[in-house]
């Protein structure tokens, strides 16, 4: 296996607040692979996360990237502005400034070479050619997610090592190359099947997997790992808000949304995600920083209706364990799932 695991088991970036270096070591150390998320931080901070995981693991573990994509219409950010004016009244606060923003692309690219980082994940694009040699002279070995048979092909062809199989079923922002409506929204199980048939390449599923026997199905449809986020985000390392923690054994439905963000993302329908939805244009990074100061208010106020609860459509299996012992919860799982007699065939 190109990522070198003991346990078939990926830990997602999760980037915004619940990745920490506690829970990427602590995934690491137990045999599967952890991984830092650098989006939203700055290059500095990543820097810092990075010394802090080695201080706590020997082990190999990831840094995902947000590749940046195009700016957004300004006049379709300029009217869900105003739409937003009503939150900002209700929480006391200014709405941010959108801008057009690559998240510090280049300085972080730099920085996983520099570091020497095992792992080099992307995701929202396809890194060029020159990034992937670049990082393969530092010794990382290269993840790019894909959503769709074509964009994996794409990375195949770019140098990735191994792709991230990313269902719709997922929790939190669909890795997409672009986001236009209906695009890679394939179930995760017939995604895994197009996409072998069409590289010969080492695949990480990610996408609504809960427990052991969904990584056991995973790894019978041709995976090599699984990748699971919202199952991680009630483990004590995460850092995970309360009101976050408490929604998702609580709230049922989850939907596709770019209300928050401005690109889309599967989360807990609460109230923010229900009443402007249908207004919120596809403009990534934009509507990111349009809606921070409402979310950071939201969240201080311990209101889980006015800030993002990503989420995958497996949340309600989520277990309230360390991170170490759910890795190895759901190898022991795979391994006895994938262990039972097939039916029919009389114990045989």
């Amino acid at each position: 296996m190109v990522l070198e695991l003991r346990r078939p088991i990926v830990q997602a970036p999760m980037a915004g607040g619940p990745s920490t270096p506690a829970l990427a070591a602590a995934v690491s150390e137990a045999g599967g692979l952890g991984c830092l998320a650098a989006g939203y931080r700055t290059p500095a901070a990543v820097r810092e996360e990075i010394r802090a995981v080695r201080a706590l693991t020997g082990q190999r573990f990831a840094v995902n990237v947000f590749v940046p994509g195009p700016p957004g219409d300004a006049g379709a950010v300029a009217r869900y502005a105003r739409e937003l004016d009503a939150e900002a009244r209700r929480w006391g606060v200014g709405l941010g400034e959108p801008r057009a923003d690559d998240d510090a692309w280049e300085d972080k690219v730099a920085l996983l070479a520099e570091e020497r980082v095992p792992v080099a994940s992307f995701t929202f694009g396809l890194p060029g050619a020159d990034v992937v040699a670049a990082l393969h002279a530092a010794g990382a070995t290269v993840l790019v997610t894909v959503t769709t048979p074509e964009e994996a092909v794409a990375a195949r062809d770019v140098g990735a090592d191994a792709l991230v199989v990313q269902g719709v079923e997922a929790g939190g922002h669909r890795g997409s190359f672009t986001d236009r409506d209906g695009e890679g929204e394939y179930g995760l199980l017939p995604l895994l099947r197009l996409v072998a048939r069409a590289v010969d390449l080492p695949l990480v599923a990610a996408g609504g997997i809960p427990d052991g026997p969904a990584v056991a199905a995973v790894l019978v449809a041709g995976a090599e790992a699984a990748q699971l986020g919202t199952a991680f985000l009630c483990c004590p390392e995460a850092a995970t808000t309360p009101e976050h923690r408490a929604a998702l054994t609580t709230r049922g439905r989850t939907a596709l949304t770019r209300a928050f963000s401005g690109r889309r993302a599967r989360g807990l329908v609460n109230r923010f995600l229900t009443e402007h939805s249908a207004a919120a244009p596809a403009a990534y990074p934009e509507v990111h920083q349009l809606t921070a100061p409402l979310r950071a208010a939201a969240r201080r106020a311990g209101d889980d209706g006015g800030y993002n609860l990503w989420a995958g459509q497996g949340h309600p299996l989520v277990e309230a364990v360390p991170a170490a012992e759910l890795v190895r919860r759901l190898d022991d799982g795979a391994r006895a799932a994938l262990a039972r007699p097939y039916p029919g065939t009389g114990g045989r």
